[in-house]
C-alpha cells in the first residue's frame, strides 16, 4: 500500500483545497498586518503623532491632494502593503481619507508596498548587488508618485 496522497482531478476539490490555502494566507499573513496597522494607526493619534504628522507633511501632500496624515499610508505601505492598505482604512473611517483619496492612494500602496519585506526575501536572495538596491526602492516610490498624480487628474 502508498503512502502518497491521491490528487484528485475533480474541479470541486480542486477548489475546496485552493480555498482552505487561500483561507489560511489570510488569516496568517493579511491579518496580523491589517491589525498591526490599526495598532499603529490608533497609537499615533493617542500620541498625537499623526497630527503632527498631518501638520508636517500638508504641504506635500497637499499637492497629490491628500491631507498630511497620508503620509503614514506611504510609511506603513513600504513596511507592508497590507499594513499600509489597514492604516488607510482606518484613516478612511475616521473621515481623515475620503473615497477619492483613498483612490488616489491605491496604486502607491501597491507600486511601493512591501519593499522592505522584499529588500531581504528577494534582492539578497537574487544576489542583486546592493549598490542597486537604493535604485531600485526610488523607482518604485517613483512611480507611486507617478500613479498618484495620474490617479487624481483621471480619477
Amino acid at each position: 500500500m502508498s503512502n502518497v496522497a491521491k490528487v484528485s482531478n475533480n474541479p470541486f476539490d480542486i477548489f475546496v483545497i485552493g480555498a482552505r490555502k487561500g483561507f489560511n494566507i489570510a488569516i496568517n499573513n493579511l491579518m496580523p498586518n491589517v491589525v498591526m496597522a490599526y495598532v499603529i494607526s490608533e497609537m499615533l493619534n493617542l500620541l498625537g503623532v499623526m497630527h503632527l504628522l498631518g501638520i508636517l507633511f500638508a504641504p506635500l501632500m497637499g499637492l497629490l491632494g491628500l491631507p498630511g496624515e497620508a503620509i503614514t499610508v506611504l510609511l506603513t505601505s513600504w513596511l507592508s502593503s497590507s499594513a499600509g492598505t489597514g492604516v488607510a482604512i482606518s484613516l478612511l473611517t475616521k473621515g481623515t481619507l475620503d473615497a477619492s483619496q483613498l483612490t488616489i492612494l491605491a496604486p502607491a500602496i501597491f507600486l511601493m508596498g512591501s519593499q522592505l519585506q522584499y529588500m531581504g526575501r528577494l534582492l539578497g536572495v537574487a544576489d542583486v548587488p546592493k549598490k542597486y538596491w537604493p535604485l531600485l526602492m526610488l523607482t518604485s516610490i517613483l512611480n507611486s508618485i507617478i500613479a498618484m498624480i495620474f490617479t487624481r487628474i483621471f480619477a
